[in-house]
């Protein structure tokens, strides 16, 4: 919970493959304390260092945006001004086993890569 898991691991991938050409962003309205720590774990395995990220408030982050990804998060999430907004609709894995965080974020590795893929051939 509080923007620890799902959106760290989709802003630590969007850095990771799109760096040149994305500037990103991961927030939340309830941050948490710190980056879970199986979400740092499984990203490590995927060579993707999430130790410098951590959990931030919405008012942290520029306040009108080209892309918005929500992660489904079931709570009412505030107007934030986007030209697209995207909801991908993931379960939290937080407080489940670690083969959840793998599985969450290799689907997450997914989005992100055909997110960046999108945006490189001005689809979005």
């Amino acid at each position: 919970m509080g923007n620890s898991c799902r959106s760290q691991m989709a802003e630590g991938f969007a850095k990771h493959y799109g760096n040149d050409l994305l500037e990103v962003y991961s927030a939340g309205t309830e941050p948490a304390e710190r980056v879970n720590p199986n979400a740092v774990k499984v990203m490590e395995e995927a060579g993707v260092d999430l130790s410098d990220q951590r959990p931030k408030l919405l008012e942290e982050i520029p306040s009108e945006l080209d892309i918005l990804i929500t992660m489904g998060c079931n709570v009412e999430c505030p107007y934030v001004p986007c030209k697209l907004r995207e909801d991908w609709g993931l379960d939290d894995p937080d407080g489940k086993p670690i083969e959840v965080f793998r599985k969450t974020r290799d689907i997450i590795e997914g989005k992100v890569k055909d997110l960046i893929e999108r945006v490189k051939n001005n689809e979005i």
